[in-house]
């Protein structure tokens, strides 16, 4: 029966003759528009029947498939399309999955043209907003073979491409049509973002030779719409978009497996782009989990060669300079102990020449290279990212860095041994490096907050270490925090120039934070700039740095004390190139000299004072004239021209204290401060650091306090002071410290450990002893006075005092007035 009305056309069921009835005789005549729009209505009218409608129409494209009647597959897929778009009800579901079973079967096919055909049949689906929801719908072949899609490497370029575009279009409707659905299976799974991820990252990889093999420019606009490297950027944006706090990891991971399969990390340049369209699509409250992902990444990858880890650092510093402007967070601190982590590394790596501790003497020179070369890009991130921070968390970062600097102290013991000395070096000069990096440019109002105590102390020990590198590093951060004007750069070049306003300083007024920052460190700082002087290595930069920070410091932090201590400081400089007790060399000397006359000539001008500059100018002219050798001009130059008389150097050439203290003191100046020559304060850092005068300035700070005393007459001879007392005096102050210590430590752990019974047995004990004492002292301060006329005898026989009224008492003559 059902044979037989399949065989007359007039006894089919109304819905596929509607359906044959859209097929015309000649396919290249195109869908019946007519007998469409009765399909049409037909539908619209029955919704029950579209599930048959689909199938049929799903039944009938196979065949045609499978008969190589192409044009009969385009009628039937633009008559899916159409119904698509036309139809909404809830029945449209087994509609749907008839019409993706279509969509499938054409992207099944060997032939590029089905294969598109069906891929812009599904775009215009996932365009579609439906109105009923799937529970059973899946997406897991589209995936797979648009991403495939994504990889074609056919023979004819043009076709290539047209098929790699169509795979990313379908991977975007795939996105589309799922990444709002929670009905849908999970599009962010790892599973999936395993392939639509690097599908993308596949065709902007290759944007390079797209456009390299572009056939002329009149085709140039039509290609640039055809470019796969265009629409996956476009995909991987939207894509990231959507992505919600917990998809941004599945997002990222691929990103970073893609660059390692790849190695795509070295050139480093696709990389860099491939984050930057990732921060620039995700929200920016998201930025920081990329960040953490590329940190443990780089962790992940730290016996990775340095030219990889050099890759990522680069991406790093990118990415961590566009979250900077958006939220990042805690990942602020973690970034830059990663980043230290990694620079310790590194300097390990340099040192054993492998990555497993292990010395190979046959790749160490090339592994250095490469070290020195991930460490320069660690230092460049490290103020690159610090700069974009606000100010309180720059300080934090500061503070953080500077406590992780190994220096000679009681509680930090540092490495010993050549290669422990090795590695504290390279260490504190990474170190000092990348805090150099985050101060530049660093603006605070407020010195107290910019150095804190705990900061500027361990700076400034770092600054008494032998090495003049450290040194040096040391100077050019104090400049960096205290030039809060752009002045540095105008004192890069030691001069004496006969009139400063050429240089068109910026000076303000010093305001009460920074009083009160120079009255809590003034006498530290003078005391280090002092000690910097008297070293041996010094070189052209240090007297260059040492310039810069006393100009500075005159401009940015001085009132009328603080000048006249500058002053003092650096006739104390003057006197140690004059009286040469350190035996220091001759370049040494002259430069002192030098520095000198360069800072007196500033900072005469400075105060305005005619008779401070007249006197300066004086000495500057008479150098000029006899002695050109102790001026900036001759000294500080490619070739010096020095003298070898310096012992001979007539009082003409110097800078006089009474001179300088006669005029500034005429000028409201304090001049008993200025008759005082400064003298450097001896600290527990002279101890701990690896000077080799220590002995000697103890020496000299005890001869000039006996000779500038007073009551010099009236003491007795002193013991003589040896390098044996003063050795035996260190060492018992250092066990008395350590004593001191250890019996605070061992207080502390009582009242930590010991059972609550025993805290209170002994405190008790001890609220006895203490009121036994007071007892004592009130029965003293209560007791009647002595009677003056002596004791009488109580019961047996014990001595009793008695107390008189004073009316009673008889007092001598000579007390009656």
């Amino acid at each position: 029966m059902y044979g037989v009305c399949g065989c007359c056309g007039a006894l089919r069921p109304r819905y596929k003759r509607l359906v044959d009835n859209i097929f015309p005789e000649d396919p290249e005549d195109g869908l019946v528009k007519t007998n469409m729009e009765k399909l049409t209505f037909y539908a619209l009218s029955a919704p029950e029947k579209l599930d048959r409608i689909g199938a049929y129409l799903s039944e009938r494209l196979i065949r045609d498939v499978g008969r190589h009647r192409y044009g009969y597959v385009c009628i039937a897929m633009e008559a899916l399309d159409q119904l698509l778009m036309a139809c909404h009800c809830q029945s449209i579901n087994l509609f749907v999955e008839s019409f993706l079973k279509m969509v499938a079967k054409l992207l099944e096919s060997e032939k590029p043209n089905l294969q598109i055909l069906g891929t812009n049949s599904f775009v215009k689906f996932a365009n579609i907003e439906e109105d009923t929801p799937s529970y059973h719908r899946s997406y897991d072949f589209f995936v797979s073979r648009f991403s495939e899609m994504c990889h074609s490497s056919h023979d004819d370029l043009e076709i290539k491409t047209k098929i790699r575009m169509s795979g990313i279009k379908g991977l975007q409707g795939v996105v589309r049509k799922t990444v709002n659905d929670e009905l849908q299976a999970n599009i962010w799974d790892p599973q999936h973002m395993d392939k639509i991820v690097p599908s993308l990252l596949f065709n902007l990889q290759h944007v390079e030779e797209a456009e390299s093999r572009s056939p002329s420019p009149l085709q140039a606009p039509e290609k640039e719409k055809e470019n796969p490297a265009e629409l996956a950027e476009r995909c991987l944006r939207e894509l990231l978009g959507r992505a919600a706090f917990g998809n941004i990891k599945n997002a990222i991971k691929p990103v970073l497996i893609h660059l390692d399969n790849h190695s795509l990390w070295e050139p480093k340049v696709f990389a860099v782009r491939c984050f930057k369209i990732i921060m620039y699509s995700i929200q920016p409250q998201h930025s920081h989990l990329v960040i953490q992902q590329l940190l443990s990444h780089l962790d992940a990858n730290s016996r990775s060669a340095a030219t990889v880890r050099a890759g990522i650092v680069e991406v790093l510093s990118e990415a961590a300079v566009i979250a900077a402007t958006g939220s990042v967070g805690p990942t602020v601190l973690e970034m830059f102990n990663t980043l230290l982590r990694q620079l310790r590394l590194s300097i390990d790596y340099a040192l054993t020449g492998s990555y497993d501790g292990a010395i190979s003497l046959g790749t160490k020179i090339i592994k250095e290279h490469e070290e020195r070369m991930f460490q320069e890009a660690v230092i460049k991130t490290i103020g690159s990212f610090a700069s974009t921070l606000p100010t309180y968390q720059r300080s934090e970062v500061i503070l953080f860095i500077m406590s992780k600097v190994p220096l000679p102290s009681l509680h930090q013991p540092m490495e010993t041994g050549k290669t422990g000395e090795n590695r504290n070096r390279l260490t504190q000069i990474m170190l000092l490096k990348s805090l150099l990096q985050v101060s530049t440019g660093f603006q605070c109002n407020n010195m107290m907050s910019a150095l804190p105590s705990n900061f500027l102390d361990r700076l400034l020990s770092t600054a008494l270490m032998e090495d003049a590198e450290i040194r040096l590093f040391v100077l050019e951060i104090l400049i960096s925090f205290i030039d809060r004007h752009g002045n540095r750069h105008k004192f890069s070049s030691i001069s004496t120039l006969s009139d400063i306003s050429v240089l068109k300083l910026k000076v303000d007024k010093c305001s009460r934070q920074d009083t009160v920052f120079m009255k809590k460190h003034s006498q530290q700082l003078y005391r280090h700039i002092y000690l910097s002087c008297k070293e041996e290595t010094n070189i052209q930069k240090h007297y260059e740095a040492l310039y810069s920070l006393l100009a500075l410091v005159s401009i940015e932090l001085a009132n009328e004390e603080v000048v006249v201590d500058l002053i003092r400081l650096v006739l104390a400089v003057q006197d140690l190139a004059q009286v040469n007790e350190e035996s220091l060399p001759v370049y040494n000397r002259c430069a002192l000299y030098a520095l000198g006359a360069a800072y007196l000539n500033l900072i005469s001008q400075l105060t305005t004072v005619p008779a401070f500059c007249q006197h300066i100018h004086e000495v500057i002219e008479t150098r000029k004239k006899e002695a050109p050798y102790m001026l900036p001009e001759d000294v500080f130059v490619e070739r010096p021209r020095l003298s070898q008389n310096l012992d001979e150097v007539v009082i003409e050439f110097l800078f006089r204290q009474s001179k300088i203290s006669e005029v500034l003191g005429g000028s409201g100046y304090n001049a008993d401060r200025l008759c005082l020559p400064y003298i450097p304060q001896l600290t527990d850092e002279d101890r701990l650091s690896k000077r080799k005068s220590i002995g000697e300035t103890i020496s000299l700070q005890v001869e000039v306090e006996s000779r500038n005393s007073p009551e010099k007459e009236e003491r007795v001879p002193a013991e003589e002071i040896t390098y044996e007392t003063l050795k035996k005096a260190i060492v018992d102050s250092v066990a008395v410290e350590e004593q001191e210590r250890e019996r605070r430590r061992q207080v502390v752990e009582k009242f930590q450990k010991a059972p609550f019974e025993e805290i209170a047995a002994h405190c008790g004990a001890r609220a006895s002893l203490l009121q036994s004492k007071l007892n004592q002292i009130f029965e003293i301060t209560i007791r009647p006075p002595p009677s003056p006329s002596g004791t009488i005898t109580a019961a047996y026989g014990q001595p009793q005092n008695h107390s008189i009224p004073v009316y009673e008492m008889k007092f001598p003559d000579l007390c009656v007035y």
